[in-house]
């Protein structure tokens, strides 16, 4: 098996970037980039600790996150299974990647940058949806902001298609895998409920 081990060897293979894909980052959230972020109620937000890797989807009903300033994005954590994962890394490390799609568009929008946890009343105060409110907000510095080419999105067709999933295991079936006696059936049976009534 052939394995690239260095930088230079790797660079020799696929050459030098094209010019367009550095000059695209910039620093802040220009008025066309934050008015693409406001528009997205899906992003997947990647973070680094002392304990490995996350990867986490974050949704929502309307912008999944708020646009503090040019500089500045606030991400309301709502209840989850309270693993905790991309949290504690925040809090040991800070490193975070955060890449948003809205449905039908090719673009996807890449922010990287650092981010810490508030519980701030007046901030998670922000967020009431029906009297609930989320326990923390990560908020965001940003450092880096661009657009990702469409190619991806392009190449896998994912918004021309229907659902391709009723085949594949469901969410209880992966917990059956592991516990034999788990109760798939009635857990998938009552999981969309539970997700919509659960949210906030």
């Amino acid at each position: 098996m052939s394995v690239i081990t260095s930088l230079s060897d790797l660079e020799a293979l696929y050459g030098s970037a094209k010019p367009a894909s550095i000059e695209k980052v910039l620093d802040h959230l220009s008025p066309l980039y934050q008015r693409w972020i406001s528009a997205s109620r899906f992003l997947v937000l990647s973070t680094v600790g002392p304990g490995g890797t996350d990867t986490s989807p974050r949704g929502d009903d309307e912008a999944v996150v708020r646009v503090a300033d040019e500089n500045t994005l606030w991400l309301p954590d709502w209840r989850g299974n309270n693993r905790l994962d991309s949290l504690r890394n925040i809090v040991e490390d800070g490193r975070v990647s955060l890449m948003f799609m809205v449905p039908g568009s090719n673009n996807v929008i890449r922010v990287n940058g650092k981010a810490q946890l508030s519980t701030e009343p007046a901030l998670c105060t922000k967020f009431d949806k029906n009297g609930k409110q989320p326990r923390s907000v990560i908020i965001v510095q940003v450092a880096e902001v661009y657009f990702q080419c469409a190619k991806a999105l392009m190449r896998s067709r994912l918004w021309q298609y229907a659902d391709e999933g009723q085949a594949l295991p469901s969410a209880g079936e992966f917990i059956k895998e592991v516990r034999a006696d788990f109760d798939a059936e009635s857990y998938d049976g009552g999981y969309e409920d539970y997700a919509r009534d659960k949210m906030w």
